[in-house]
């Protein structure tokens, strides 16, 4: 096996920075353009690489962020960016990063977790990882609108707006849980990425509520992705406020804590990310769902 170069927290150098970003449009059709030259890869996202002539040719990333669940609050690390290049695939490149990853970390953090496709499942099992079934919510919206509540008027954001994405930046740094229950906090590098990224047409504010929602409408269905805010909300104003009249269902890609009527949760058997997690927390409720908007 060649012995190819370990490098690690090169944000500040472009060579490695933009050849990290060349293999990641490669494996996952990502480009981290934007997200890097909006300031989004901060000192809470780390590369762990191998080079070879100042080419990345394997990659694992971590993410720190903070985990509330029932109140109490972990320090995590979530892997993710795992990749190699065709050309140096079957070399065990991934499994020499995942294992460095560990043994840095294990101590320094009260769980490690990930979430991996359908081709890892048999592969990180090896490294001590158990799986987890997460769970889906979802709330048949005529039992919404049974309730009376004021709403809100709602407008877009965007990012090409910079009062806008100066006021995402803040709200990112100064949420709160969104959920009692499983919340993920201190990853607004992960938040940055979405807005800028895979749901840069999806975030709303509400500015009587200073409120700010990610969601969409799709046949009839209401899917809201987060829930972010410095304050405490009135989560029926706030449903109410973005539903239509055409709603059918709303789907939370979170784990609501809040007390409405008829919220239906049940485990998902099969999902494009199968969560992982070292070592298992006991504390995990039988119905859970980590927040779509901090998947590494």
């Amino acid at each position: 096996m060649s012995d190819y170069q370990l490098i690690s927290d090169y944000k500040h150098l472009p060579k490695y920075r933009e050849s990290f970003n060349t293999l990641a449009k490669m494996i996952f059709g990502i480009d981290f353009t934007p997200w890097i030259e909006q300031g989004g890869w901060n000192d809470k996202y780390i590369c762990y690489s191998y080079i070879d002539e100042d080419h990345v040719i394997a990659n694992a990333s971590i993410n720190k962020m903070n985990i509330v669940l029932n109140q109490k609050e972990y320090n995590a690390i979530q892997i993710g960016t795992v990749m190699t290049h065709p050309d140096y695939r079957m070399q065990g490149l991934s499994r020499r990063l995942i294992d460095h990853i560990i043994t840095k970390y294990e101590h320094e953090c009260d769980f490690i977790y990930l979430f991996a496709n359908d081709s890892a499942l048999d592969f990180y099992p090896k490294f001590g990882f158990e799986r987890m079934q997460e769970s889906s919510f979802s709330l048949n919206a005529s039992h919404l609108r049974t309730q009376t509540s004021k709403t809100y008027s709602v407008r877009p954001l965007s990012m090409n707006n910079s009062v806008d994405f100066t006021m995402i930046k803040k709200f990112a740094e100064e949420r709160l849980p969104v959920s009692s229950i499983l919340s993920v906090v201190n990853n607004e590098h992960q938040l940055l990425f979405y807005f800028i990224l895979p749901f840069r047409d999806s975030f709303y504010y509400i500015e009587e509520a200073d409120v700010v929602i990610i969601f969409k409408h799709e046949d009839h269905q209401l899917h809201i992705f987060d829930i972010i805010s410095a304050t405490s909300m009135d989560i029926d104003a706030i449903l109410n406020s973005i539903i239509s009249p055409e709603t059918e269902a709303i789907h939370f890609y979170f784990t609501p804590d809040f007390a409405i009527d008829h919220m239906e949760a049940e485990l998902v058997p099969q999902s494009e990310d199968t969560l992982f997690m070292r070592p298992l927390l006991k504390e995990l409720p039988k119905h859970f769902v980590f927040p779509i908007t901090s998947h590494a």
